[in-house]
């Protein structure tokens, strides 16, 4: 994977920073993507002093001038990304909220970050991977966001999982053919900042299913929804 760039969003803790510090590993250049330039700077000089290639850039996802500056430094120095980790999340419904009791304000707030923002960062770089005819796109969903195992409970955050799904497909159906890989993927119950300290997981095992659908081979699989390397119902 030498000379790949990757840009993954919220790569400034937790499951992002280590599919960084992975992707690094393995040769990538990793464009930190994040809207706390301090914790950002940190993880890219952490990232550098492991050997990788690494650099900042101030990102807010829901923010269209900030994912169409992203576009154009990427076009201007790399010609096109390779691969775009859409990590960036937010769960603003405390676990077992109702859905009678939410406002519809966190609704959209929680759609703007889990939906709107992979769907900006697809529009703004996949033409670039198509004229190239390489791109890997992964795009962290979750269980949660399953409609063959959906319950009650977190309905925001869950809504938004699923219609991040439903942009998953579309968006591989649309570059059927290519060598533009879009996929999906569940880290399990993660111990982060969301996650908590109680979580069952570990950040390496989140990142893990990420970092290797980033690097899949020409051929891989497309338009699918995998945990722990393995395809899951929608």
């Amino acid at each position: 994977m030498a000379k790949r760039v990757a840009v993954v969003t919220g790569a400034n803790r937790g499951i992002g920073k280590e599919i960084a510090r992975e992707l690094g590993a393995d040769g990538v250049r990793v464009i930190v993507a994040s809207r706390d330039p301090q914790s950002g700077a940190s993880t890219v000089e952490s990232l550098r002093g492991a050997g990788a290639e690494a650099e900042f850039f101030s990102l807010d996802v829901t923010r269209d001038e900030d994912v169409s500056r992203l576009a154009k430094h990427i076009g201007d120095t790399y010609g096109a990304a390779d691969i775009l980790i859409n990590n960036a999340g937010v769960m603003l419904d405390a676990s077992g909220t109702s859905l009678f009791d939410i406002e519809q304000r966190v609704f959209r707030d929680t759609f703007e970050v889990n939906f709107y923002g992979p769907l900006r960062l697809a529009q703004a770089l996949t033409p670039a991977m198509r004229a190239r005819n390489y791109g890997r796109i992964v795009n962290l969903a979750s269980g949660l966001g399953q409609l063959a195992d959906m319950g009650a409970g977190t309905p925001a955050y869950r809504i938004s999982k699923t219609a991040l799904n439903a942009l998953t497909s579309i968006l591989a159906a649309e570059l059927a053919g290519t060598d533009v890989l879009v996929n999906s993927m569940c880290p399990g119950w993660v111990r982060t900042d969301m996650g908590g300290a109680n979580a069952t997981r570990s950040v390496e095992q989140g990142a893990d299913t990420a970092v290797w659908l980033a690097t899949l081979p020409t051929g891989g699989p497309t338009g699918g929804f995998f945990r722990d390397r393995k395809p899951i119902p929608w």
